[in-house]
């Protein structure tokens, strides 16, 4: 574990970051953070209107914000966005800020999951499979590098989910 003791929960929408993240929260007694939730929190509205309003800048800017707040905390389990990731400047307090779990899951499972969820504005496409593709291929090597361990959320219950998570992260503390 690095310096803060932070777990940030990283991976593409639909991984089950938000549900994994509770879960665990409960179970190691820490607070539960949504990054994607706190800015709506601050903002008073849903992130779809945000993208209307702002564009995707507008809104990185509000998560890069978030996210930097958030590594300067500590005993958090923060679940961040599908695209916290993308900008240096979040991955660099993300890993600064605590242990980094990916949740991989493949993008054929992903589409499922999120297929019929209109919170997701960056899905809102014509062809939303071969966004998430795309997403996919931009963003996996991304969450490879800022992960600390990397897990594969594709099967089995979110109780057995998170059950594996607290055994590599009992790992990490033991090495």
């Amino acid at each position: 574990m690095s310096a803060k003791n932070n777990i940030y929960l990283v991976g593409m929408p639909g991984a089950g970051k938000t549900t994994v993240g509770r879960q665990l929260a409960r179970r190691m007694q820490r607070s539960f953070i949504d990054a994607d939730h706190e800015i709506e929190a601050r903002t008073g509205v849903r992130i779809p209107l945000i993208f209307d309003i702002e564009g995707e800048k507008g809104f990185r800017d509000r998560e890069s914000r978030v996210i930097v707040e958030l590594a300067n905390d500590s005993n958090l389990i923060v679940a961040t966005g599908g695209g916290a990731v993308l900008r240096p400047e979040n991955r660099a307090a993300l890993k600064q800020g605590g242990t980094v779990i990916y949740l991989y899951v493949a993008p054929r499972l992903l589409f499922e999951r999120t297929r019929l969820d209109p919170n997701r504005p960056l899905l809102q496409v014509a062809d939303p499979m071969q966004k998430i593709e795309e997403l996919f291929a931009e963003r996996d090597p991304l969450y490879r590098e800022v992960a600390d361990i990397v897990i594969n959320s594709m099967g089995g219950s979110i109780n057995s989910l998170v059950k594996h998570v607290e055994r590599e992260l009992g790992k990490q503390c033991a090495a």
